[in-house]
């Protein structure tokens, strides 16, 4: 008796050891590409770092482009994700939002990417962003909205605000006062690290 559980122990070791780290994909903008910073500071390789170091084996791949819209993301979804992906984050919607898009245009495409994604057995996550406030009311509110309902009515896990913590803290951003410097990076990261544990389990079930 005491021979077969120490097989199957070996056994399941061993079966643990052939098995691929979960594939992780960053799909987004230069929130979390990298912008102006070292390649180790980016959201991807952080990211990437903060999961290994819990004991998960996962691999992170920067799927992002600076500059990129909404409508962008969507044109290059399929060449961008592979098939052989677990999971997705993704943060697409502030370039729509800096350049006074239509929200409904916004929605359209974000819910196109996160439902194709879905369609093929991808979980993900949708990271949130918010309107600059100088948009207008009416702007805000139907921008704020549109990444929660994306995730409710696609089963998508949701996080509220990517910037979250580091928006307009100096400390925290590069001068331009829009993107993360290496430590916002970092908070956003510890931040995230929770729903992001929730999106894996979800593909680790999958």
């Amino acid at each position: 008796m005491r021979m077969s559980a120490l097989f199957a122990g070996l056994l399941l070791m061993t079966v643990s050891s052939w098995a691929e780290p979960l594939k992780l994909v960053v799909f987004g903008d230069s929130l979390t590409a990298g912008y102006q910073l070292a390649p180790e500071d980016a959201f991807p390789v952080q990211l990437e770092k903060a999961l290994q170091a819990k004991g998960l084996d996962v691999s992170v791949t920067n799927a992002s482009v600076s500059g990129d819209t909404t409508s962008g993301g969507l044109a290059r979804l399929d060449w961008s994700v592979g098939e052989d992906v677990d999971a997705v984050i993704v943060e697409l919607g502030a370039n729509d939002m800096l350049r006074g898009l239509p929200p409904e245009t916004t929605r359209k495409n974000l819910s196109e990417i996160v439902s194709r994604l879905k369609a093929k057995g991808v979980e993900v996550l949708v990271a949130g962003m918010m309107a600059q406030r100088n948009l207008g009311e009416g702007f805000a509110a139907s921008f704020d909205g549109i990444f929660q309902d994306i995730a409710t009515q696609n089963d998508a896990v949701y996080y509220p605000f990517f910037l979250e913590g580091v928006a307009l803290d100096p400390a925290l951003n590069l001068a331009d006062g829009m993107h993360p410097n290496g430590e916002g990076v970092s908070v956003i990261v510890d931040n995230m690290i929770p729903v992001i544990e929730t999106l894996l389990s979800r593909a680790s079930a999958s």
